[in-house]
């Protein structure tokens, strides 16, 4: 094994256990610990003050190549395991990891015109609409589930001169999809601070024009300004908050709007249904278990 190899132990354990794993890998040594659902298990939003786990948990560690795990790997407490269960190790090359990231990231159609491509990347030739975004800056490339049912949705609702709020905008992306499909502005917003930064950088890599696309937390004036002017409100958020937003996210939508929601599993629509009896929201598409709802706001 070079010395330039790195090295990945494999545990799995119970939630409760995960902690005191964690540090007992540092303690010995790991320069990084991961974690990963070991048994399919829908994680959903946490309560105020909670820090969710899956029960089965899959505990990745990335140790350098000069340290000797056969022998760490005997002194681990038997405490720490759950059963008879995964603990291996494996070598894993030198890699140029930023350079493996970047080929994962591809050009990638999203409905008739729409296609995202990563910022090194060029878009297909018969790429209509195209939206470039560094998935270094933010959070959601279009390759997850919830975002990519909201972009192909975009891309059949769009005709042109929409106003749009992107409420949870995270890296921008659906507000910029948005506006290069045709709409005539946008509101992004989101409270944390970072997703503010990444929606104005990614817009100007897209060649978006500030007074197109305001960012702003939700405490903003800017959000009250908007009410009854959204003609499309999409949401890609989680239930919990979508089911506190909703007579706020109504509130916003100009009648006879489309209303968009998403971060949905399967077994929480109906109640989102409820929540947003008003705007009868319908199921739009579904997808790896996630569902995207539409409704319209009564004129």
């Amino acid at each position: 094994m070079s010395s330039t190899d790195w090295q990945e132990w494999v545990v799995e354990t119970y939630s409760e256990l995960v902690e005191p794993l964690e540090e007992w890998l540092f303690e010995q040594g790991a320069l990084a610990v991961s974690l990963e659902d070991n048994a399919d298990e829908p994680l959903l939003e946490p309560g105020p003050g909670e820090t969710p786990l899956w029960q089965n948990v899959k505990v990745t560690a990335l140790f350098a190549g000069s340290v000797s795990l056969a022998s760490i790997k005997q002194t681990l407490p038997l405490s720490l395991l759950a059963g008879n269960s995964r603990n291996d190790i494996s070598t894993l090359e030198d890699r140029d990891w930023e350079r493996v990231s970047m080929d994962d990231f591809t050009p990638i159609q999203m409905g008739p015109r729409l296609w995202i491509c990563p910022s090194w990347s060029s878009p297909p030739d018969d790429a209509l609409v195209t939206v470039s975004l560094d998935p270094g800056l933010a959070f959601g490339t279009g390759t997850h589930a919830t975002t990519a049912m909201c972009l192909n949705a975009l891309d059949e609702l769009i005709v042109g001169n929409e106003r749009v709020i992107d409420f949870g905008c995270g890296s921008g992306i659906l507000a910029i999809a948005a506006l290069k499909l045709g709409a005539q502005c946008a509101l992004g917003v989101d409270n944390d601070p970072q997703a503010v930064f990444a929606s104005r950088d990614n817009a100007l890599r897209n060649d978006i024009e500030s007074d197109k696309f305001v960012v702003v937390m939700p405490d903003d004036d800017a959000v009250g300004e908007w009410t009854g002017e959204a003609n499309l409100m999409v949401a890609n958020i989680l239930a919990g908050p979508l089911l506190e937003l909703a007579d706020q996210l109504i509130s916003l939508t100009a009648p006879g709007g489309i209303i968009l929601l998403t971060g949905v599993l399967e077994a929480q629509a109906a109640q989102l249904i409820a929540r947003y009896q008003h705007v009868n929201l319908k199921l739009n598409q579904q997808r790896d278990g996630w569902v995207l709802l539409e409704g319209q706001k009564p004129n």
